[in-house]
């Protein structure tokens, strides 16, 4: 907050503009990487305070809200002709998700893996590490289990037409990959441009919107891995029987869920913070006047 009140003296002692033009630059200007900081903190630490069940209910609305990602995406593929184009055009379906989950402020795992460790690498002391771990669990246990809920409701039989239920089949069958390593590296940029996007959401005013949709899209354009949108199209070829729970398990959670933290950690926490880091600890020192 001192950074805020920094740059509003600052524009309060220009000579070229009057006070209403003065407070119109203030409010169109962008925040200085630390008061993004200061913000994703502070939303950090009430994410860390809430209740475990606060946390559930909030982690599983998000697991099936996320569940809209899949059937959009499906229900565009489904209605697009079958050209070079038609993935380019329905991939704008996952971003449906994202924009429920962050506009209804539901507790999603991979934005978790920024806002969630910010209070630990700036505080760094044991009970915050160990409250970011109870967060952490809790909400992917129930995102995940959100994304069953939603693979076995559209699972049901003639909800959606056939060819509808043809594209979620085909869909689904691309989320269990063979390929650990490749999984791993997709997972790696998706959690990188996830806690990217949550970094970015501060400053984007009134194009959050936006900004949701345009980094979601480039995740599903890529064909990247995210451990919550992609559950609810795994869970969904496991129900299907076109792969085994343990193929869910090891060849879907473990290296996207590693990729994901991996991404969002390290690419963005923790390069972001530490871009930042001399700043903070130089408040700190300052002694107060």
């Amino acid at each position: 907050m001192n950074d805020l009140n920094d740059r509003h003296d600052m524009s309060e002692g220009s000579k070229h503009l009057g006070r209403d033009e003065q407070r119109l630059a203030f409010r169109h200007a962008v925040p200085h990487a630390l008061v993004i900081h200061e913000i994703l903190l502070e939303q950090g630490e009430n994410e860390l305070a809430r209740t475990n069940f606060a946390l559930a209910l909030s982690g599983l609305a998000a697991g099936l809200s996320m569940g809209f990602s899949f059937l959009t995406q499906a229900l565009l593929q489904a209605g697009l002709p079958d050209t070079v184009s038609r993935h380019t055009l329905a991939a704008l379906g996952y971003s449906v998700g994202f924009v429920i989950v962050v506009m209804a402020r539901q507790q999603l795992f991979t934005e978790s893996t920024l806002t969630a460790v910010l209070p630990v690498i700036t505080r760094r002391d044991t009970a915050t590490a160990l409250a970011a771990i109870r967060l952490w669990s809790i909400v992917l246990v129930t995102n995940l289990l959100g994304t069953w809920l939603f693979a076995a409701l559209v699972h049901l039989h003639g909800i959606f037409p056939l060819d509808v239920t043809e594209a979620m089949a085909s869909l689904a069958q691309q989320a269990v990959p063979p390929d650990l390593f490749a999984t791993f590296l997709r997972a790696f940029f998706a959690g990188w441009l996830i806690a990217l996007m949550v970094w970015i959401l501060p400053s984007a005013q009134s194009a959050r919107l936006l900004t949701i949709v345009i980094i979601t899209y480039v995740v599903a354009l890529t064909r990247l891995s995210h451990i919550v949108a992609g559950s609810a199209e795994a869970a969904y070829d496991v129900l299907s029987a076109h792969a085994t729970l343990a193929a869910y398990a090891t060849h879907f959670v473990l290296p996207t869920l590693g990729g994901n933290i991996c991404g969002g950690v390290l690419m963005v926490s923790a390069l972001n913070h530490g871009s930042i880091a001399p700043e903070i600890h130089g408040k700190a020192e300052r002694p107060k006047r």
